[in-house]
């Protein structure tokens, strides 16, 4: 048996949060059914190069079409939800109300169903109709202001680094919604903003400003909380990462790069102390690690007992022994394209794995077989199709 083997998912939303949320819960064996509009596809199928997002974003889904924008498609939605345990939307606020699909009418077809509703600030407030994506989220959070070299400009991630943030949020949310509904509950509204969940990674910002005004600087890839914490080029060209967060590394650290008498100093005794003389701690070991490959600069730090890692991209992702090890890329079997790389699911259980039965399947690739497990007749689902229905 899966993990969560007997829960149905209605994956309404688009880009990205809401769908990997959905992704994340139908790879440890939810039934997860994407439904999209039959006119316009979900954007993910044509996102990034060769639309291979979706292959990633639509694995372990069933597909099916279906216009919620009008009333017999709202009917089949309400049909639906009445066998369904979570239904994720990332609609603007208002949306499904104006559809008449709202909680209310969800609930009374079904009062255990748990919405997820995901958008960029929330369902209130002076924002919560504002486009939302997650490049104003990290914008909005803090991220980007302490993102960059000192003299530099606010820098975003090149990548959804909100919205993956967020759609781990959504399945935790999911989850304590269910586990709440099981206990005793019934279904219930999770109100999910893209910005939250960024800005409580981002750590006790807030509280360190409310007691002691301080705002957090661009410091680069440097730390203000210990040093040395950088990357550092090799001879060969590649680069390291470095860090000494724990104090008996950094001393190990200075040992190994030959300046051992930074140890003694009165600095060097706390974190903060030795971000202070972040500059002359990078130059000693930017100086040792310029010397060597990335092979003997490994291999040194790991005698050492010190922190270091390669900085990867993705080819050396995939050649990692450790990767491989865990799986964590592994090749999934696809119709169309043959045998496809992506990530794994993200954690193993002993008893009940999850795991990638599928990727991502063709536009409405489930129409017919949902709408007939929902008791509808090939005369009815042919009917709804000439209409633009399904």
């Amino acid at each position: 048996m899966k993990a969560l083997e007997g829960i149905r998912v209605l994956d309404l939303a688009t880009l990205f949060a809401g769908p990997m949320a959905a992704m994340m819960l139908g790879d440890f064996g939810a039934e997860v059914i994407k439904v999209e509009h039959p006119a316009k596809p979900d954007s993910s199928r044509g996102h990034g190069p060769g639309g291979l997002w979706w292959k990633m974003l639509g694995r372990n889904k069933r597909t099916i079409t279906l216009d919620l924008s009008l009333p017999e498609g709202q009917d089949l939605l309400l049909t639906l939800a009445r066998d369904a345990d979570v239904i994720i939307e990332n609609f603007r606020p208002g949306t499904l109300e104006r559809w008449n699909l709202s909680y209310d009418r969800l609930r009374e077809a079904n009062p255990r169903l748990v919405l997820a509703r995901v958008t960029g600030f929330g369902q209130f407030g002076p924002y919560a109709r504002r486009p939302g994506f997650g490049t104003l989220a990290e914008a909005m959070s803090g991220f980007a202001a302490m993102t960059g070299e000192p003299d530099g400009p606010p820098t975003l991630p090149p990548f959804g680094l909100a919205d993956g943030i967020c759609a781990l949020a959504t399945a935790y949310a999911v989850m304590t919604a269910l586990h709440a509904r099981e206990s005793g509950g019934s279904g219930q509204v999770v109100d999910m903003s893209i910005i939250e969940p960024i800005l409580t990674v981002l750590g006790a910002q807030p509280t360190i400003y409310d007691r002691l005004g301080i705002v957090p600087p661009r410091t680069g890839n440097r730390s203000v909380n210990n040093a040395p914490r950088n990357t550092y080029r090799c001879a060969d060209g590649s680069w390291v990462a470095v860090s000494t967060s724990a104090q008996n590394i950094a001393e190990r650290v200075m040992r190994l790069v030959g300046r051992p008498e930074y140890i003694a100093e009165p600095w060097f005794a706390t974190g903060a102390g030795r971000a202070e003389h972040a500059a002359e701690l990078d130059e000693a070991v930017a100086a040792w690690v310029g010397a060597r490959t990335r092979g003997e600069v490994l291999a040194a730090f790991e005698e050492a007992q010190a922190a270091v890692a390669p900085v990867y991209d993705v080819r050396d992702v995939l050649a990692d022994p450790q990767i491989a090890a865990l799986d964590a890329v592994t090749t999934v079997e696809d119709p169309e394209l043959g045998p496809l790389r992506m990530q794994n699911v993200m954690f193993r259980l002993s008893d009940t794995p999850g795991e990638i039965r599928w990727t991502g399947r063709a536009h409405g690739a489930d129409t017919i077989g949902v709408l007939k497990e929902a008791g509808l007749s090939p005369a009815e689902i042919e009917a709804l199709r000439d209409k633009g229905v399904v």
